[in-house]
């Protein structure tokens, strides 16, 4: 399929920026759901990346699912003549926010922290608890015979 060049540089630079695409199976569509491209150029443009190797393609629930590999990202880098520092979406590392420095009441230098076991000892010493000569009786219950 002839894809101008306009619309397959606008669907490059969409998949390199964030490094993965997303297409609704629906050829007839007069454009896709994010870029203002037709669909069926879209799917397309990365059924030709596809076969190439330069995109891993997953279909579920009449989706497309296009994920960038490292060969696609050096291919798309070099045809959007882009530098090496830029990187797509998914290859960056997610900034964790910094830790606040707490510390546990309980814990000395070094040691580990117990919570309070009130509530656990008084919840073991429940009385009025069964008998010491209860033996129930599961027979006939699940699968197989009962046990003797």
């Amino acid at each position: 399929m002839i894809i101008s060049k306009q619309n397959r540089r606008v669907i490059y630079e969409n998949l390199f920026k964030e490094g993965v695409l997303v297409a609704k199976k629906d050829y007839n569509a007069p454009k896709h759901e994010e870029l203002d491209v037709p669909n069926l150029e879209v799917i397309k443009a990365m059924q030709s990346l596809t076969s190439k190797g330069l995109v891993k393609t997953q279909f579920s629930w009449q989706w497309y699912y296009y994920v960038l590999t490292p060969e696609g990202v050096e291919y798309l880098r070099e045809w959007l003549h882009l530098p090496n520092e830029i990187v797509p979406a998914t290859h960056k590392r997610a900034a964790r926010p910094p830790r606040p420095a707490t510390v546990r009441p309980g814990a000395g230098e070094g040691g580990a922290y117990r919570a309070p076991r009130g509530d656990r000892d008084d919840y073991r010493k429940k009385e009025g608890g069964a008998p010491g000569d209860y033996r129930p009786q599961f027979a006939g219950v699940g699968r197989g015979a009962p046990r003797e």
